[in-house]
């Protein structure tokens, strides 16, 4: 059975033992400088064009030097950017990588991401995180080391009053008796743990409707998702949870370039990328977004070449 029949963009990235390409926002080969956010609009239509299925943003507040990788995100605030490039493309699902719960009161977020789907109906998808960026959590005055705690919390008060008629709610988080949240998501919206978010593997195995977890070795996350899957059956018998990653990618220009590694992926070939994403294909890997942040060459020159000759082997499902 499938929960999210009726979820466009769910439908078009997500099917058991087929693999469908994102992207990360920005669009841009900004490696540790401040992104200029020059030309979105433009290649995130490029990119629908060309048959990415998924834009992915960050929720990031503060610019954090001592963070240790490029520390400002797309700059703009991750809902509204993503209601923004939403308004400007027409099929392309908006992810969120990931909305740090702790540092969003839950019951705003669900007004969010509710409003986002009714303006835009099943296209927006919804990674949820516990957050690690020690400066936005001291800027809210947010506990750092109890925020696998209050993602629990926030994580259950967010599921409550999405999808719960007038749900009574009392939660260190605020209380809810005879109210209702408006409006309500026109389809369940998928929502993904991101990482561990300070949970064991039973928790969010249990909870979520799909996983999403940070680049490792082909072989390392066969091992990963094959547990997580099996735990996924001991909770939903027969029930399919797709997991997603984000690769950092350095295309090269001799698309027979043999792979090297570089932070969080690899620069290579194109030919040998479409090896390499067959073999995370195998290892159960649903959706893999690209980061184009380290790469050598322009963003629009990488997607158009991936548009032409990769993404044509990991098309969006069909129904």
């Amino acid at each position: 059975m499938n929960p999210f029949s009726h979820h466009k963009a769910y439908n078009r990235m997500y099917k058991e033992g087929e693999l469908t390409l994102g992207l990360h926002i920005p669009l841009e080969n900004y490696r540790f400088d401040t992104p200029t956010m020059e030309k979105q609009v433009e290649l995130a239509q490029l990119s629908e064009k060309l048959g990415f299925t998924s834009l992915w943003f960050r929720d990031v507040l503060l610019e954090d030097p001592n963070f240790g990788d490029p520390a400002v995100g797309q700059i703009y605030d991750m809902m509204i950017y993503l209601t923004y490039l939403a308004g400007k493309t027409n099929d392309i699902a908006l992810g969120t990588a990931a909305a740090v719960l702790p540092l969003r009161h839950p019951l705003r977020v669900a007004k969010e991401i509710a409003t986002i789907d009714q303006l835009f109906p099943g296209r927006v998808l919804l990674g949820v995180s516990s957050g690690d960026r020690r400066a936005d959590f001291a800027a809210l005055g947010v506990s750092h080391p109890d925020r696998g705690k209050t993602f629990v919390e926030a994580y259950h008060y967010l599921q409550d009053v999405l999808y719960r008629e007038f749900p009574h709610i009392e939660s260190t988080r605020g209380d809810i008796r005879g109210a209702n949240l408006v409006p309500k998501p026109t389809t369940r919206i998928p929502t993904f743990i991101t990482g561990y978010a300070q949970q064991d593997m039973k928790w969010f195995s249990e909870h979520g409707d799909g996983w999403m977890y940070y680049p490792r070795s082909p072989h390392d996350q066969e091992l990963t998702i094959r547990r997580w899957r099996s735990l996924v059956e001991e909770y939903h018998p027969g029930l399919f949870k797709p997991f997603s990653q984000p690769m950092h990618l350095d295309l090269a220009g001799d698309p027979n370039e043999i792979p090297t590694p570089i932070r969080l992926g690899f620069r290579i070939g194109r030919n040998y990328l479409i090896e390499l994403l067959n073999i995370y294909k195998a290892a159960g890997v649903n959706h893999l977004f690209f980061a184009l942040f380290d790469s050598e060459r322009p963003a629009d020159e990488v997607i158009q070449e991936l548009g032409e000759y990769v993404v044509p082997h990991f098309p969006a499902v069909q129904k």
